[in-house]
């Protein structure tokens, strides 16, 4: 009874924080501030940190796998409070597809930069100083041997020079997924105001999802300020965040606002309220 007590009134708390109109109107602004102005931490960061070593546990596990993670805990989110308003398989996989529509977009964009990168970048082989007839105690810096047939994954496994123009992937779907994890959210709460006519709340398992979905917002936040300040690197850090910020200005405030009459899934809040009415008494 405790624990359920501090569930309710934890969840609670964080759906009346990520339904508030300042969270859903400007909390795009907050996530722009901190990727434009995230790089300044760099200075006062320390190099010998444990986040500034690339192979740390939270990059592997977490950061190689945002989308996957963002999936799973989103996708189990939207089935459980749609299962909870409406008993229907139909409008609970119609806003499954949301999820199924940005991995596809994901992927694409994925595919996508690959290829630009791979055709605006060359690889290079450092050549050593036996190599290029210079003598070994020459300051001169060693020449680099052009590699054209190279693109960018082939070149850095052979442990040669990549130079070109890229996009942090890692800000872009971070961005992305923070953007997506807060609009998915701040839905709890109006489902929380609905339910209380009806004198209903809903089950654990949807708190405790609900819960686990806020801690993966935080997670990627803490993830994505770390990559700024341990490993800056500008303008494609930018241009990463920038692209995160179109692909869900996109979605969700356009395509999704065509509706079902488009064959698009629409907002996260559509059809979630109607039971409220049907099930009022005259």
């Amino acid at each position: 009874m405790l624990l359920n007590t501090v569930l309710e009134f934890v969840t609670n708390f964080l759906a009346r924080v990520l339904g508030s109109s300042l969270i859903r109107r400007h909390f795009h602004l907050l996530l722009s501030g901190l990727v434009l102005f995230g790089p300044v931490l760099s200075f006062w960061v320390s190099k010998y940190s444990i986040f500034a070593n690339s192979n740390h546990y939270l990059y592997r596990k977490f950061l190689r796998s945002t989308w996957g993670w963002t999936c799973i805990f989103t996708g189990a989110f939207i089935i459980l409070l749609s299962l909870s308003v409406r008993h229907s398989t139909s409008l609970s996989l119609r806003h499954l597809s949301r999820v199924g529509l940005t991995g596809l977009l994901w992927w694409s964009c994925q595919r996508l930069l690959t290829l630009l990168e791979d055709a605006a970048g060359t690889c290079y082989e450092p050549m050593t100083p036996g190599q290029d007839g210079q003598s070994p105690a020459s300051p001169v810096q060693p020449l680099l041997l052009l590699h054209e047939d190279q693109n960018k994954a082939s070149c850095l496994k052979a442990h040669m020079l990549w130079r070109g123009y890229e996009v942090s992937q890692d800000v872009l779907i971070l961005c992305f997924c923070c953007l997506l994890l807060v609009e998915e959210m701040c839905v709890f709460g109006h489902h929380l105001e609905r339910q209380k006519p009806l004198q209903r709340s809903p089950g654990t398992p949807l708190r405790v999802v609900f819960l686990l979905c806020v801690l993966l917002l935080l997670v990627w936040m803490f993830l994505l300020l770390c990559l700024l300040a341990y490993f800056p690197k500008f303008p494609s850090q930018q241009l990463g965040g920038a692209l995160g910020y179109l692909g869900w200005r996109g979605l969700y405030q356009g395509l999704y606002r065509l509706g079902s009459r488009w064959g698009c899934p629409g907002l996260p809040r559509e059809g979630l309220s109607t039971t409220v009415h049907t099930n009022k008494q005259p």
